[in-house]
């Protein structure tokens, strides 16, 4: 599939026909260890460096159009604002349901994103799906360009979805839980056989508002992961609907639209702080030694993303249209393309881009090297722009000889004897562009995180990461432009991760499993306090890996 670069990494692109935005990233390209030049970018053959560097691309791989019948956007609409907000890469996941498989949505849908694709040459374009899992929430599936990418989707929905199926209950010792919670094992392993047997390229499943119900248990997520290796990869560590909050807009809006409560379907064993997000983050992700840490202690790849989950925008004037007489969307697949009114219409999301971001390192510019870049945990994110780059490299720290050359990145391992000494350097780029909210986001510290390996979890239901905590905090407040941040790890006896985290400092506060595991974490703010997300920005990455020898 002929793909160009970004219009910010094409060599051939003059500056003066870039946004302020885009020359930014551009700048990024030669910084040390952030990008390819241009021209290996467009060239994947081009030979690479001793040290491959990466080039970060922005994506959103959970967004909906008038093939999802709670959505209103067509695909030019979509892809034109994600464009404008710096998104090189997009997923179109589509609600299953019986318009979407039966009245030929998926294959209408599939038509237009290959028209997509054509139109917008410097964007890679997914097909995807969001699944309604088998007892559980909801799901990512994106599949890689090809000649069955939509009849694989449709053979998908119709056989393992739980609203197709009948199979979404799972309330915890209800008589359909334990065969529901199997048929969505068995979906995952039938990807990972589709996969195999060349049906399609590559394949790969997120789960999307992990607590928003608290029906996602731990022993379903651990399930998911484990049953087909390398298809359920993580879950949407931030979730969409982010402008949810913002003041005057929804009454008892939380971002997210985490606006719920226990109900008989959640999991018994969340408390009930689980149900909200804390800086727009979901609980299983903002909690240090929650969910997320539980699943990383294991050894093993658990990746976050964040997303728009865009069905409807904040501050848009764009309606639905009504059906003409007789149609309806289980017999057209698709709403009726929206009008614009006089108005400003309900809607709780930004546009891709617009406020949740998620980079991925990749090597080459296709399709393919993003979904790689995503199995890898090659991946950060942030809200509201507040980090323009971000690389990071543990290496051994050699006394008196400098550092080594093996290191790893972000879903990476790094294999060292009893007693190495380490250093994780951590090189920002500070923002210079103003954000949507016309101002320029100052990061004021990044906090590194780290946990403890300690294997399988000996009982699928704990969700807890006893001896994970936060480590160091570097207050970084006023610094700008490229800066270089260093954590030394002193001699390390036992496998561990690391990961970071950081926020523009203007709220936080003990976390969740007390000041001397979290001191200064996220918050969750009141239902319908006002509080606007733009006024709160946090980035997350995803962990490096230390296995001890």
């Amino acid at each position: 599939m002929n793909t160009l670069p970004p219009a910010w990494a094409d060599p051939t692109v003059p500056a003066s026909a870039l946004s302020r935005r885009e020359l930014s990233r551009r700048a990024l390209l030669g910084a040390a260890g952030l990008g390819l030049a241009g021209a290996a970018l467009a060239d994947p053959a081009a030979a690479a460096p001793p040290r491959r560097p990466l080039t970060w691309l922005i994506g959103d791989h959970h967004v909906h159009t008038v093939y999802s019948s709670d959505a209103k956007y067509t695909f030019s609409q979509v892809t034109e604002r994600a464009q404008a907000h710096g998104v090189d890469w997009l997923a179109f996941t589509e609600h299953s349901n019986v318009g979407h498989a039966n009245a030929g949505g998926v294959f209408a849908q599939n038509e237009e994103i290959r028209r997509a694709r054509r139109e917008n040459p410097r964007m890679l374009v997914f097909q995807g799906l969001e699944w309604y899992i088998p007892a559980a929430e909801h799901g990512t599936v994106v599949v890689a360009p090809g000649p069955n990418e939509a009849e694989l989707l449709r053979r998908f929905e119709l056989a393992y979805d739980g609203n197709l199926t009948g199979s979404q209950d799972g309330t915890p010792g209800g008589p359909d839980t334990a065969r529901n919670e199997a048929l969505a094992r068995e979906a995952l392993v039938w990807l990972a056989e589709q996969k195999r047997a060349g049906f399609v390229d590559d394949v790969l499943v997120l789960a999307n508002h992990p607590a928003r119900l608290g029906i996602d248990s731990p022993q379903e997520l651990r399930g998911w992961r484990d049953a087909a290796e390398g298809i359920a990869i993580g879950m949407e560590g931030a979730p969409g609907a982010q402008a949810a909050a913002l003041p005057g807009w929804r009454a008892n809006g939380v971002r997210g639209e985490y606006e719920n409560s226990r109900r008989p379907d959640s999991w018994p064993g969340y408390p009930d702080e689980a149900w909200t997000t804390y800086g727009g983050f979901d609980w299983m992700t903002a909690t240090v030694g929650g969910v997320w840490d539980a699943m990383l202690a294991e050894g093993r790849g658990w990746w976050i993303t964040s997303n728009s989950d865009v069905h409807r925008a904040a501050w848009d004037k764009h309606a639905n249209q009504p059906f003409p007489p007789g149609r309806s969307f289980e017999t057209t697949g698709r709403l009726p393309d929206p009008v614009l009114t006089d108005s400003f219409q309900p809607g709780s999301d930004f546009w891709p881009g617009q406020f949740s971001r998620t980079h991925v390192g990749v090597e080459r510019l296709d399709h393919l090297s993003v979904m790689a870049a995503l199995r890898a945990g090659r991946a950060w994110v942030d809200h509201g722009h507040l980090l323009a780059g971000l690389d990071v490299r543990l290496r051994v720290d050699r006394p008196g000889r400098g550092l080594g050359r093996e290191e790893a990145t972000l879903g990476g391992r790094l294999r060292v004897r009893r007693g190495t000494a380490l250093v994780l350097e951590v090189t920002v780029h500070a923002q210079s562009v103003p954000n949507d909210a016309g101002a320029v986001p100052r990061l004021a510290h990044v906090d590194l995180v780290r946990g403890a390996v300690t294997g399988p979890a000996a009982d699928p239901t704990e969700w807890r990461a006893p001896d994970t905590r936060v480590v160091a905090t570097q207050e970084v407040g006023g610094r700008t432009g490229t800066f270089v941040l260093r954590f030394p790890v002193p001699e390390v006896e036992s496998s561990f991760y690391l990961r970071l985290r950081g926020s523009d400092g203007r709220l936080n506060g003990p976390g969740l499993r007390g000041a001397d595991v979290d001191p200064a974490g996220p918050l969750s703010r009141p239902r319908g306090d006002g509080g606007s997300p733009w006024d709160d920005l946090w980035f997350y990455t995803n962990p490096v890996f230390v296995d001890v020898v």
